[in-house]
C-alpha cells in the first residue's frame, strides 16, 4: 500500500445498496488498522536508516530530499574513502591531491571536459531534482563533519563534496569508462571488451509458481570505480530494493513490489575513433581547413616532499571531438555518446518509481542512459529485453567498420543524431517464455529467434559469434519447462563449463590416440572430471590451462554459425595439436601443483583480509555463468572481480527475493561488513533480502535518525 496512491471501486449501484449499511463498519476496521499498524505507515514522520546485519542500509524517509540526504550518509558510513577518492578523479584533480600516479586518470577526465560539463547537467536539472542532488552532497558533507576521525586525512582534501562533483562521477563512470575508457582508445581495433553481466527474466509460463521471476548479476571488478552498494529506499512513491555504484545517488539495478530490472553490458558501440588529416593549423575536412578549438588547463602533481609541479594540459577540439593523439601530420579525435545525457540520474529514479510495464517504459524512452540491455519483468506476467542506448544514426557500414579507425576528412563518417526508442531491438513477452542476456547481441536473447537482426542496421550490433557463457544462458532456461525459484539460484551458481562439453569429447579421445604418457594421464582426469569448477572439482585446473593458451581462432573445425548459434564452434581443427599443447599444459601443471588433478578450490582463492577461502567459479569465456575473474597472486590465482552484486527476484505476493553482493557492503576499515559475505559466495549461497520493517528490525544491527 503506498500512501497518497488514488483508488477507484467502481462499485454497481445494486452493490452499493447492498453494501451501504456495512460500510461505517468497515470503514472504522481500516481505520483502526491504519492507526495502529506500523506496517501500513509508508511514510514515517522523519528520516531514519535501519543497518541490517549484513550492513545494508534501509532508507525510510517522509521526503525524497531526506532520502537522497540519508543515502549520502549511508554511503560515507561504508564507503566514505573510496567515495571521496572517486570524486577527486572525477574533478580532474587527483593527481594534486595524491601524486603523479593519478596524472593520466587527471589528463583522462579533462580531456574529454567532465568537470565542464558536469556544471551545464546540474543547471540542466530540474529546480526539484536538482535539490536531491544537492541534498545527496550535503549528506555526504554531513558525514564527514560529525565523524572526521572516521575519514582517512588524505582524502579529506576533496570536502566539502559539490552536487557539481557527483555528476562528475557519474560521467566518469559511465561515459568514460563504460562506454569508452582510455585502454580500449589506446587500442583502437581491440574488441571494445567491458566489464560483463548476466541477467535472466522468465515469464509465468515458464515458472514453476506460475510468477514471472528476474536474475540480476552483474560482473565487475572487486574495488574501485565499479564497486556496488547494496540499499533499500522508502519515501514518498517509491519502495526500491537494489544496487547501484558507489558514489551514484540513485539505484541503478532494482526491484519494487511490481517490477524490476537488471542492466547487462550490450553490444554497443557508443565512441568513435576519427583519423583527422592535419594541415597548418588545423585539419581537413570535407575539403576544407577547419581550426581546432583549443583549451588549456593547468595540472598540478604533488611531490612526495609535499611540494607540487605544475604542467600545462593543452586539448585541441575538433567537430568530431578532442583529440587524443597526434603522430606523422595526423590526430586522432574521439567521439563518445551521451555527452547531452544530463537526465540519466532523473530516468533511473523513475524507473524505480514505475508500477506497471508502460510507465517503466516511458521513462526509459527518454534514453537517457547511453548504453546498457535492459532485462525486465514484473508481477502481471510481462517480460522485456531492450537493447537500450544512444546508437548513433550512421551512413555507412557495418559493425566491425565502425570498431576501426574512422576516415575523420569527410562529413559522411560524422554521426550527428541518434536513433530513438523504437529502432532499438526489443521484445516484450516472446514466445519462449524466457529472455537472457550475457553481453552476447540481442539476436541471441531467446529461442525460437524473437528479434532478427535483417530488420535493423547492420552497425547496430554484431550478427555474432555466441559466445560459450551466453550459450550455457541459454542452454538452462531451453531445457527447463518449468522453473522454480530455488531452481534458479541453483542455475545462477552453475560452474559447468560449455566449452568443456562441446570439447572434450574430441580432446579425449585425441589424447589416448596421439598423447605420450603425460597426455594419457591428462586424457584419464578429463575423463573423470565433472566438467565444472567447483571447488572440489578435479580436473578444472589442468582443463583451464589448456584452455587459457588455445588460440579460439584456429582451434575448432565447425566455426560458429548463425544458423547454429547455440551448438556451435565445434570439434577439433587440427587434433594433434590440441594434445601437443595439452602434453605442454599437464607437464606445467603437474610441476607447479604436484597433481593433475588438484582441487580447483586449491588453486583459486577467495582472500580478504584474513580470509582465504576456496574459490568457485571461473572466467566466462569458458563458459561458466557463476563467472570470476582470477589474478596470479603467490603461486595461485586469487579472485578480483566476476559475480558482484546478485538478486534473484519473484514476483509474487510478497515478493521473493534473495541477494548477494559477494565482496560485503562497505570499504571503510572500521566495518564489519568488509567481505562478510564472501563466505556465503565460497558456499555457492544468497542471502534473504529483508524489506519490511518487520523483517529489518527482526535482524537490526543499528539505526540513524535524521
Amino acid at each position: 500500500m503506498f500512501i497518497g496512491a488514488k483508488t477507484k471501486f467502481d462499485y454497481s449501484l445494486d452493490w452499493r445498496q447492498k453494501s451501504r449499511r456495512f460500510l461505517p463498519f468497515l470503514l472504522g476496521i481500516i481505520f483502526t488498522l491504519v492507526v495502529s499498524s506500523q506496517s501500513f505507515s509508508v511514510v514515517p514522520q522523519s528520516t531514519e536508516i535501519l543497518w541490517d546485519t549484513y550492513g545494508i542500509p534501509h532508507i525510510y524517509s517522509n521526503s525524497h530530499q531526506s532520502a537522497f540526504k540519508a543515502f549520502g550518509w549511508a554511503q560515507m558510513q561504508s564507503h566514505g574513502n573510496l567515495l571521496l577518492r572517486l570524486y577527486g578523479q572525477a574533478r580532474g584533480r587527483a593527481a594534486e591531491y595524491w601524486g603523479e600516479k593519478y596524472l593520466e586518470s587527471d589528463k583522462w577526465v579533462l580531456t574529454m571536459g567532465v568537470p565542464k560539463r558536469a556544471n551545464s547537467w546540474y543547471q540542466a536539472q530540474s529546480s526539484q531534482f536538482r535539490s536531491n542532488i544537492d541534498a545527496f552532497a550535503d549528506g555526504i558533507n554531513t558525514y564527514a563533519k560529525e565523524h572526521p576521525d572516521l575519514i582517512d586525512e588524505q582524502v579529506k582534501v576533496v570536502l566539502p563534496v559539490r552536487p557539481q562533483d557527483v555528476l562528475s562521477h557519474l560521467q566518469r563512470v559511465l561515459l568514460y569508462t563504460f562506454v569508452v575508457d582510455p585502454g580500449r582508445v589506446a587500442d583502437i581495433n581491440d574488441t571494445k571488451s567491458a566489464p560483463g553481466s548476466n541477467g535472466w527474466a522468465i515469464a509465468p509460463k515458464r515458472s514453476a509458481d506460475g510468477k514471472a521471476m528476474l536474475l540480476a548479476n552483474p560482473h565487475t571488478p572487486w574495488g574501485n570505480v565499479f564497486l556496488w552498494y547494496e540499499a533499500q529506499i522508502t519515501a514518498p512513491g517509491i519502495d526500491a530494493y537494489g544496487a547501484t555504484l558507489v558514489g551514484i545517488p540513485v539505484l541503478a539495478i532494482a526491484f519494487n513490489d511490481n517490477l524490476g530490472w537488471t542492466h547487462t553490458v550490450n553490444t554497443h558501440d557508443g565512441w568513435d575513433a576519427y583519423e583527422l588529416k592535419l594541415q597548418k593549423d588545423g585539419y581537413i575536412f570535407d575539403d576544407k581547413v577547419l581550426p581546432f578549438e583549443t583549451t588549456t588547463s593547468l595540472l598540478k602533481v604533488k611531490q612526495k616532499n609535499g611540494s607540487f609541479k605544475e604542467q600545462i594540459l593543452t586539448v585541441k577540439n575538433s567537430i568530431h571531438g578532442p583529440v587524443i593523439s597526434e603522430k606523422d601530420g595526423k590526430a586522432v579525435a574521439l567521439r563518445v555518446v551521451g555527452q547531452d545525457s544530463s537526465g540519466i540520474l532523473k530516468q533511473w529514479w523513475d524507473m524505480a518509481t514505475a508500477k506497471n510495464l508502460n510507465a517503466f517504459q516511458t521513462a526509459v524512452q527518454r534514453l537517457q542512459l547511453p548504453m546498457f540491455t535492459i532485462i525486465y519483468a514484473d508481477r502481471k506476467g510481462h517480460i522485456m529485453h531492450l537493447f537500450n542506448g544512444l546508437v548513433p544514426v550512421r551512413k555507412e557500414g557495418d559493425f566491425k567498420y565502425w570498431q576501426g579507425m574512422i576516415p575523420g576528412d569527410t562529413s559522411k563518417t560524422l554521426w550527428t543524431k541518434f536513433h530513438p526508442d523504437q529502432d532499438l531491438p526489443k521484445v516484450i513477452d516472446p514466445p519462449s517464455g524466457w529472455l537472457q542476456n550475457a553481453n552476447d547481441a540481442p539476436w541471441t536473447t531467446t529461442f525460437p529467434t524473437a528479434i532478427k537482426a535483417d530488420n535493423y542496421p547492420a552497425y547496430i550490433a554484431p550478427r555474432g559469434p555466441m559466445d560459450f557463457r551466453a550459450q550455457r544462458s541459454a542452454r538452462m532456461l531451453a531445457e527447463d519447462e518449468s522453473i522454480s525459484f530455488e531452481e534458479m539460484i541453483s542455475y545462477k551458481h552453475s560452474t559447468r563449463m560449455e566449452l568443456a562439453d562441446r570439447i572434450l569429447d574430441d580432446l579425449i579421445p585425441a589424447a589416448r590416440k596421439y598423447g605420450n604418457e603425460l597426455a594419457k594421464r591428462a586424457a584419464d582426469v578429463l575423463a573423470k572430471w565433472d566438467r565444472q569448477a567447483n571447488a572440489d572439482s578435479r580436473g578444472a585446473v589442468l582443463f583451464t590451462a589448456w584452455a587459457d593458451k588455445l588460440d579460439f581462432d584456429t582451434a575448432f573445425s565447425q566455426p560458429w554459425s548463425e544458423s547454429q548459434p547455440r551448438t556451435t564452434p565445434d570439434g577439433l581443427a587440427n587434433p594433434k595439436a590440441a594434445v601437443e599443447l595439452l602434453e605442454t599444459v599437464a607437464t606445467e601443471v603437474e610441476k607447479n601443483y604436484g597433481s593433475l588433478d588438484v582441487n580447483w578450490g586449491k588453486i583459486f582463492r577467495l582472500r580478504a583480509g584474513k580470509i582465504d577461502l576456496p574459490a568457485n567459479g571461473a572466467e566466462g569465456y569458458l563458459g561458466t555463468f557463476q563467472v570470476v575473474n582470477f589474478a596470479p597472486a603467490e603461486g595461485r590465482f586469487q579472485a578480483v572481480g566476476g559475480d558482484s552484486f546478485v538478486a534473484a527476484v519473484e514476483f509474487s505476493q510478497p515478493v521473493r527475493a534473495m541477494a548477494l553482493t559477494s565482496y560485503g557492503n562497505a570499504t571503510q576499515a572500521d566495518s564489519s561488513h568488509i567481505s562478510d559475505q564472501l563466505q556465503l559466495f565460497a558456499e555457492k549461497k544468497l542471502r534473504p533480502v529483508w524489506r519490511t520493517r518487520k523483517e529489518i528490525k527482526a535482524h537490526l544491527e543499528a539505526t540513524k535518525v535524521f
